[in-house]
């Protein structure tokens, strides 16, 4: 254990039996601990950190403005002042979630579409 797990055990140890942490919210009932399994170890308490400030990853503020713009998009006409310039950010937004990894399916919702023909298709 290094130096700063002993104080922080330390610490721990010292405010339980003050009985500082008995009346603590959620106290008695079990964590819910978040999946970060692909999150490199050395990176995982920043961003649980930044998690519980109510930060996102770069990737996935990226993530999020691409679906506004594509729910902006899906209710302009494209003659609109303003689809040129939101399209372009789209496509520069899609290229950075590509080179970060992730996939950008969502942004085309073609799964729906199949699945939309193929539920209207059945009935």
């Amino acid at each position: 254990m290094g130096l700063i797990d002993e104080w922080a055990e330390r610490h721990i140890i010292s405010a339980q039996e003050k009985g500082e942490l008995d009346n603590l919210p959620g106290y008695g009932q079990p964590l819910i601990l978040d999946d970060d399994t692909f999150v490199p170890a050395e990176l995982r308490a920043g961003y649980r950190l930044l998690k519980n400030a109510g930060y996102l990853p770069p990737e996935l503020q990226d993530r999020q403005e691409a679906l506004t713009i594509t729910d902006l998009l899906s209710h302009l006409d494209k003659q609109h002042n303003d689809y040129g310039e939101l399209h372009k950010r789209l496509v520069l937004l899609e290229l950075r979630l590509k080179q970060a990894g992730l996939s950008t399916d969502f942004l085309h919702k073609e799964y729906q579409h199949k699945v939309t023909y193929k539920l209207s298709k059945e009935e």
